[in-house]
C-alpha cells in the first residue's frame, strides 16, 4: 500500500507540474479571476454548479467567496445551484435531471453575473444546459473542466481545462485553481490578513 500512496502523490505532482507549463490554462485562470473581480465590483454574483465531487467543489468555491478565503473582508455574493435539494428534485421530477441547473439559472442568473460550471468530463449535460441558460440571461460563462474540455469547453467564455483523464487528479487541480482564483480576487479587492 505504501507504493500506491507514493504513486498517487507523484501522479498529483506530475499533473500539477504540467499545469505550470500550460500557458492557455494559466491565462484562463488569470482572466477568470479578473472577470470575477469586475463582477463583484459591479454588484453582481457568481452562480456555480456541478455534480458529485464537482458539486462539493461548487460549495467549497462559494464558501470561500461568501465567507472568506484568507483575508477579513465583506461577504461577496455566490449562489450554488446544487445546494437546494428540494428544488433540484422537483425540477428533476417535473422536467428531467438534465434541466436541474438550467431551470435554476433561468431564475437566479442576471446580466453581469458569472456562471461557473464544474465538470471533470466537460460533458455533463445539466452543466452544459445551465451555461446556455446563463448566457441567454446575459451572464459571462466559465467552467472548470478535465480531459479535453468536452462540449462545455467549446461553449463557455472562460474554459479552464485540466488536460488529464483521471477524475481524481482533475478534481485535485480544480480545488487548487479555485483557491488560487480566490486569492487573486482577495488581493485585488482588498481585505486584511
Amino acid at each position: 500500500m505504501r507504493k500506491l500512496i507514493t504513486e498517487r502523490i507523484q501522479d498529483s505532482i506530475d499533473v500539477k507540474r504540467s499545469l505550470l507549463e500550460n500557458e492557455v490554462l494559466l491565462n484562463s485562470v488569470e482572466s477568470l479571476a479578473d472577470e470575477i473581480v469586475k463582477c463583484i465590483k459591479g454588484g453582481h454574483k457568481l452562480v456555480i454548479c456541478g455534480n458529485g465531487g464537482s458539486a462539493s467543489d461548487s460549495l467549497h468555491f462559494a464558501g470561500e467567496i461568501v465567507g472568506r478565503f484568507q483575508k477579513e473582508r465583506s461577504a461577496w455574493p455566490a449562489v450554488v445551484l446544487n445546494s437546494d435539494v428540494a428544488t433540484m428534485t422537483a425540477i428533476a421530477n417535473d422536467y428531467s435531471y438534465d434541466d436541474v441547473f438550467a431551470r435554476q439559472a433561468e431564475g437566479h442568473v442576471s446580466a453581469g453575473d458569472i456562471f461557473i460550471g464544474i465538470s471533470t468530463s466537460g460533458n455533463s449535460e445539466n452543466v452544459y444546459r445551465a451555461a446556455e441558460a446563463a448566457r441567454k440571461k446575459g451572464a459571462k460563462t466559465a467552467a472548470l473542466l478535465g480531459k479535453d474540455g468536452g462540449k462545455i469547453g467549446k461553449q463557455v467564455d472562460f474554459p479552464i481545462i485540466v488536460p488529464c483523464m483521471t477524475t481524481a487528479r482533475v478534481q485535485e487541480c480544480h480545488i487548487m485553481l479555485i483557491h488560487i482564483m480566490c486569492e487573486i480576487v482577495e488581493e485585488k479587492l482588498g481585505g486584511s490578513k
